[in-house]
């Protein structure tokens, strides 16, 4: 939790002090950080209402829903056992083309993707890249530091609507 915390507050300062113009989006406040500098976050709705919340939410924001793969299905299908598991990936082309052109580093995020897993507890997860900490820690123009931080609110924008339910 604190890393997540610290990393929040460096993405605050570094979007701050380059004069970003644009509001940040915030997590709901039982996120939180787990390792490979990820973010899970409970769900208080169904599983269903979640996937529906966040495409409906991606459509609002045209943020396109590139790719969904029910994961579990998949296993189920290879005769295998699996809690249920599906991966929603988004992307805005436009913007993905020019941070790769930035840097090769970026391909190996795209499309930005949210997990919906299944938890062993009973408790339902939605599970993200730690936004922050990534855009935070590359070295952008201000021309690409604006869409970075659009595209961090745009996901985490999707995750909060899955998490509540909402569009």
């Amino acid at each position: 939790m604190m890393k997540f915390i610290i990393s929040t507050i460096g993405a605050l300062f570094l979007f701050q002090s380059n004069a970003i113009a644009q509001e940040m989006i915030e997590l709901p406040e039982d996120c939180t950080s787990i390792e490979l500098d990820m973010i899970k976050c409970p769900l208080e709705v169904s599983m269903d209402d979640a996937a529906d919340s966040m495409r409906l939410r991606a459509n609002l924001l045209n943020f396109k829903l590139v790719a969904h793969m029910p994961l579990s299905e998949e296993v189920k299908a290879m005769g295998g056992k699996s809690p249920r598991i599906e991966i929603f990936q988004f992307c805005d082309a436009m913007i993905a083309s020019k941070m790769v052109a930035q840097s090769l580093a970026f391909s190996g995020y795209l499309p930005c993707r949210i997990a919906m897993v299944e938890g062993k507890d009973g408790t339902d997860w939605l599970v993200t890249l730690n936004m922050d900490a990534t855009i935070g820690a590359a070295d952008l123009p201000e021309e690409l530091k604006v869409l970075g931080m659009k595209v961090r609110n745009n996901i985490y924008s999707i995750v909060q609507a899955g998490v509540v339910g909402d569009f």
